[in-house]
């Protein structure tokens, strides 16, 4: 059936909503502009179909992978400058990784991002971020239970696209609620104009080699929901995008996109999972309606009392959401080596993730408890290797990738009896 141009808009707009709530949520966490943020997600989709010859119906939004190692660039006293620098410095990666590709094929993925390197990734990301969400959340457990309860009601029980919409159901009803409360201050949004640029921070402006090696290797950990996403557009749609356009191009079109994000001052772009939700639901796969919801992305960024008024939201609100977030992201992570019949019983296997859950937790682990011994509050998930320092995600990842590769596939196991199978001596 043919729609016209009425009903693609309104179709654009609903994918619009769909990335809106967890777009906004990367920079109120992290404190980079929120115009900026929607001018870089709205852009760097149109560039995104621009260079997969307008063929895949992808979304991009802000990363939620990025958050870690951006708070603790912050906590090192980094520019936002620098911090673009980067995140140019991953979008680098993308499009060199985009290039091996080209020429080796779509096996060296797999090989490199197996699930067993993938899962325990993806869980050390939620588990990392949760610190963030309660440390949000406990400067008022009641406003942050209220969002939290209102997602999960959303999320469980309502019905088509708000179904779709949880996290922004529980942003606005935990906002509403302490608005009449009175835990709402509106100054800001007083003072903002209705029309205007946001507040640009152009990423070469200030090479900071460190915020670029805490920041930059993130981009393989990203990857891993690249691809991810991809093969979940393209079942839903009907279609291989890793034959036509390309792994190679989504993989380009997402490094362009992010380098232009952290030329202007916005967080790295990533494939959303939200809005291959919403072509699920609606069956209607036409990407010049995703390039509409691009345009109003766009729209919403010059409107700096928009921004403003983001910013007068609580941070115990945005505590609510993110233990869901942040949890769901855990969870992916489980998913992802259920449904990759990751055997456990194998030493390989289990030094791999081990190695990966080490390096990641533990090293945010370590650094929380020197900050809380030292009175400073603040966040911070990094490492210190001589004069080099190294987000722990970041660390995890490459050990991860290094012990899948180094360790051989085909040695002998010897399984070791679990408690339930062992004979009792009483």
């Amino acid at each position: 059936m043919e729609l016209t141009l009425q009903k693609k808009v309104v179709l654009g707009l609903q994918h619009t909503m769909a990335m809106f709530g967890a777009t906004i949520l990367v920079p109120i966490i992290t404190g980079l502009d929120i115009g900026v943020t929607l001018l870089a997600a709205g852009f760097g989709t149109l560039l995104f179909h621009l260079v997969t010859k307008q063929m895949v119906p992808v979304f991009l939004g802000s990363s939620f992978a990025f958050i870690p190692p951006i708070l603790s660039a912050t906590s090192e006293g980094y520019s936002w400058e620098g911090i673009g620098a980067g995140i140019i410095g991953a979008a680098v990666i993308y499009i060199a990784m985009s290039i091996l590709i080209t020429f080796v094929g779509t096996d060296v993925v797999r090989r490199i991002f197996p699930p067993v390197v993938t899962g325990p990734i993806i869980m050390v990301i939620g588990v990392t971020l949760a610190a963030v969400a309660i440390a949000s959340a406990r400067t008022n457990w009641w406003l942050a239970i209220v969002s939290l309860l209102a997602t999960i009601i959303a999320a469980i029980y309502f019905k088509g696209l708000f179904k779709m919409l949880p996290i922004l159901t529980g942003f606005v009803v935990g906002y509403l609620v302490a608005i009449a409360t009175g835990n709402v201050e509106f100054e800001a949004v007083t003072n903002a104009k209705w029309i205007g640029l946001p507040e640009f921070t152009f990423g070469l402006g200030n090479i900071e080699w460190g915020a670029i090696v805490l920041i930059a290797p993130v981009a393989f950990v990203t990857m891993i929901e690249h691809v991810g996403d991809i093969l979940a557009n393209g079942r839903v749609v009907g279609r291989d995008f890793f034959k036509e356009p390309g792994l190679n191009r989504t993989l380009l079109g997402d490094g362009i996109a992010t380098m232009f994000a952290g030329l202007i001052g916005g967080p790295p772009n990533t494939t959303y999972s939200e809005n291959t939700g919403v072509l699920a639901v609606t069956r209607v796969y036409d990407p010049f309606i995703i390039r509409i919801g691009a345009v109003f992305a766009i729209a919403l960024g010059l409107i700096p009392k928009l921004s403003a008024l983001l910013t007068t939201v609580p941070s115990s609100v945005l505590g609510g959401l993110e233990i869901i977030l942040f949890g769901m992201i855990a969870a992916v992570g489980l998913r992802t080596l259920v449904e990759g019949e990751v055997d456990f019983k194998r030493s390989r296997n289990m030094i791999v993730a081990g190695v990966i859950a080490v390096f990641g937790l533990g090293i945010g682990a370590f650094e929380q408890v020197n900050t809380l011994v030292g009175g400073i509050e603040g966040y911070t998930n990094i490492v210190r290797i001589g004069d080099v320092t190294v987000s722990g995600l970041a660390l995890a990842a490459v050990a991860g990738v290094a012990a899948n590769l180094i360790l051989p596939m085909d040695t002998e196991e010897v399984e070791v009896a679990m408690p339930s199978e062992t004979k009792s001596s009483t």
